[in-house]
């Protein structure tokens, strides 16, 4: 597998889309397929891998559950799935830390609040795309811990989906091995064994704001939008 300073790298984000969607083939204008962008940098990576294969696109926002006094250590995570809300417990951190039920409750309503407040941000008043039965690909603009792709996978396994396919451009390859149980496929074409970081990866790497955001999903739904 070639290093990161041999590989060519991708120009951006919308290059990584379409570098990864020649990759998902198999799926390309499938009527079950739905692509799901983890959300800022993961959208306009899913927006055009949604694009090449003729698939719907929404988003799935992840919020972190840190531990109340080391916000930093995740105890859990929370995701909103085809309008309904899925938590995922780190039993081991909530053990260790003796997290008792009301710090955790307290810890999850503020961040459930707030992955409110993006969805509605992202998606505005526009529903989201029902996961039951469907093949579901989960994008990202790139692996390093995998922490935010596994809570992913976890939350849409809940939503009895047909398939899961986790998608990203770049990652490491420890990181790619450990994926690979958490769905039935990954995708990540570029595996650096010298990996560093994803934007390493990027010839422009900047940040994805809202406001992209907003505009990719709809522009990639045009019979869907929200009222004004």
């Amino acid at each position: 597998m070639a290093s990161v300073r041999r590989h060519r790298l991708y120009a951006d984000r919308a290059g990584a889309g379409a570098a990864l969607a020649s990759r998902l083939r198999a799926y390309d204008g499938r009527s079950d397929v739905v692509v799901l962008g983890l959300p800022r940098g993961g959208v306009p990576v899913a927006a055009a891998v949604a694009r090449h294969l003729g698939a719907p696109l929404d988003v799935l926002v992840v919020r972190k559950l840190g531990l109340p006094r080391h916000p930093e250590v995740a105890m859990g995570a929370v995701a909103g799935a085809a309008g309904a809300l899925e938590v995922v417990r780190n039993p081991e951190v909530l053990q260790h830390a003796h997290v008792t039920d009301d710090e955790f409750d307290r810890v999850l309503a503020a961040e459930v609040d707030e992955l409110r407040r993006r969805e509605s941000i992202y998606r505005g008043s526009r529903r989201s795309v029902s996961l039951q039965g469907r093949v579901v690909l989960v994008v990202d603009d790139g692996l390093a811990t995998g922490a935010t792709m596994r809570v992913a996978a976890h939350v849409i396994q809940r939503r009895e989906p047909a398939r899961i396919v986790l998608a990203a451009p770049v990652g490491p390859p420890d990181v790619c091995a450990a994926l690979a149980g958490e769905a039935d496929e990954l995708v990540c074409p570029w595996q650096p064994p010298d990996f560093s970081a994803v934007g390493a990866a990027y010839r422009v790497f900047g940040q994805t704001s809202n406001d992209e955001v907003r505009r990719l999903l709809s522009a990639a739904n045009p019979t869907d939008r929200p009222e004004p």
